[in-house]
């Protein structure tokens, strides 16, 4: 029984992550949902820049300390560590969706695009989340989510660590996944103030993050191939590395 009820909460959070996923596309593109970046009632501009920065320092402590080894370790002292990675990952979708409801408009136009040059780049932001997805399939997909681990506790196979690869777009740059958002944040037809805050925080966040935490996190798990591969190949900008002459 309690092996059934860890298979339903990896689902759950599945589910809620998917949900997170595809309404922060509709969320940052000002297309398809209720509540966007841009949508709602205004506020004042400083209490207004308050609030949105305190909600993505929300997500950014919560995902930043999740994610290192160290509370992992413990917090699995307390869990059953076949539903860490669906706990990481519910928490994350929970405080997304919890910002995507706070977010406060800032609709000030910082620029503003038409016809052709809108049409392109709104081909460029669906493509940033197209990366973004299909990053996630070069790597492990099911288990980067949580549902590898659930399915081999239901299994009783002991929990495995990913291999690692280098795949795809994996050869271009070591985080697509962080590429393909950065992408899909800058690339707006209509950039608003709360739009660009959003783009300049979460770009911000991803390059401090990346390199200063998950990629020491990195070197320390997989060890000198790790550092090869980082000699090799950019961090997150594709051709951005060039050899010495």
């Amino acid at each position: 029984m309690k092996k059934v009820l860890i298979v339903i909460y990896g689902i759950l959070a599945y589910i809620v992550f998917l949900t997170a996923f595809l309404y922060a596309i509709g969320f940052v593109g000002n297309l398809f949902v209720p509540k966007s970046i841009d949508s709602g009632e205004e506020i004042s501009q400083i209490p207004a820049v308050l609030i949105n920065l305190g909600l993505l320092s929300l997500f950014a402590l919560q995902h930043s300390i999740m994610a290192r080894p160290a509370f992992k370790k413990w917090f699995t002292q307390f869990i059953n560590p076949a539903i860490e990675r669906s706990t990481y990952i519910l928490l994350s979708s929970l405080i997304l969706l919890f910002m995507y409801w706070k977010w406060q408009p800032m609709t000030a136009i910082v620029w503003e695009t038409e016809a052709t040059v809108s049409s392109i780049l709104m081909v460029v932001f669906f493509s940033g989340w197209l990366i973004v997805f299909l990053s996630t399939l070069m790597i492990s997909h099911f288990e980067l989510f949580g549902l590898t681990q659930i399915y081999q506790n239901f299994k009783n196979q002991s929990l495995t660590t990913p291999k690692f690869q280098v795949n795809w777009f994996y050869k271009l740059v070591r985080h697509p996944i962080m590429l393909g958002f950065i992408i899909a944040f800058w690339a707006a037809p209509t950039m608003t103030f709360g739009r660009l805050l959003f783009a300049v925080v979460t770009t911000a966040y991803i390059l401090i993050a990346v390199k200063f935490l998950e990629e020491k996190d990195l070197k320390k798990i997989i060890g000198k191939d790790y550092e090869a591969y980082q000699k090799r190949v950019p961090m997150i900008f594709p051709f951005t590395k060039f050899k010495k002459g």
